[in-house]
């Protein structure tokens, strides 16, 4: 899904201006479907594109990349006439983001994560995911690569109750489990991205807000405290939430969306010096 949609102020805020949008990225096994509840939250047109990969928007999963993904998105901003964009990403939708903001060349103003994979520059996906995710991932990839097989996430479990307390927080509800699962919503998708490097050196000094999840599951608090140090500067913004605040919670979603990208700073936030930085990861 990709389209541009003009909700109402939230809030009596007015954000809407000309050539203004969020842009809106999904992160692994899910599509667009997946901000259907934060779209009419916020507080301007929104573009929320599918990514290639998932079956909402077919590609090869075993050969797609970030940059055809960048491109996807890149296309839907052009297309929905927007001159400056807040670029919002959830989880693996991060792996996306610097090569989307490298692309539009300063019309990013502001970027948000949310509970985002942000991997150490020039490591990738595999690094944002917890021990023993990662190593399956790694595995059953070459595994299908060494065989000529083709691999996807799984989609929808034909059991769906094992689903109602995987992402973290409290249990979903009937409501949001029957909407996590609808199948135009979580859907196969490729793992190719997790295995490409990934580099935040081109999004120079664009302000950053990570909404961190307080009771996230797939991404617990340690991990996303370990991806927060590698951004070149961020503000952070706790959110006592799941894995998928956007769905669980979309009018807390929404609300510190808009505090992140109308807070202002009497500085701007201070950049990472990657050639001096001792600590940088060597690839």
């Amino acid at each position: 899904m990709t389209e541009a949609v003009t909700p109402a102020p939230a809030d009596g805020a007015e954000r809407s201006r000309p050539g203004f949008g969020y842009v809106l990225v999904h992160g692994g096994s899910m599509s667009a479907r997946f901000w259907d509840r934060v779209v009419p939250l916020l507080d301007g047109p929104v573009v929320a594109p599918d990514l290639p990969g998932a079956e909402a928007l077919p590609a090869d999963p075993m050969r797609t990349t970030i940059a055809e993904a960048a491109d996807v998105v890149v296309a839907a901003v052009d297309d929905a006439g927007f001159e400056q964009v807040v670029l919002v990403a959830h989880s693996a939708g991060g792996l996306v983001v610097p090569a989307v903001v490298e692309r539009l060349a300063g019309r990013v103003e502001h970027i948000v994560l949310n509970a985002a994979s942000v991997p150490p520059d020039g490591g990738c996906g595999l690094d944002c995911m917890k021990p023993h995710h990662r190593d399956l991932t790694r595995d059953a990839v070459a595994a299908a690569r060494r065989d000529g097989r083709v691999i996807t996430t799984p989609g929808p479990p034909k059991d769906l109750e094992p689903l109602r307390a995987s992402y973290g927080g409290p249990p979903l509800s009937d409501d949001d489990l029957a909407f996590v699962a609808d199948p135009q919503r979580l859907v196969r998708d490729t793992f190719n991205r997790f295995f490409e490097p990934v580099s935040w050196r081109a999004v120079g000094g664009v302000p950053i807000t990570y909404l961190r999840n307080l009771r996230d599951g797939p991404v617990p608090l340690a991990l996303q405290d370990a991806m927060l140090a590698n951004l070149p500067h961020v503000t952070v913004v706790d959110l006592d939430a799941g894995h998928i605040p956007a769905i669980t919670d979309p009018h807390l979603f929404a609300a510190a969306v808009h505090t992140a990208v109308t807070a202002v700073t009497a500085s701007p936030a201070p950049t990472r010096n990657w050639a001096d930085d001792a600590t940088m990861p060597k690839s």
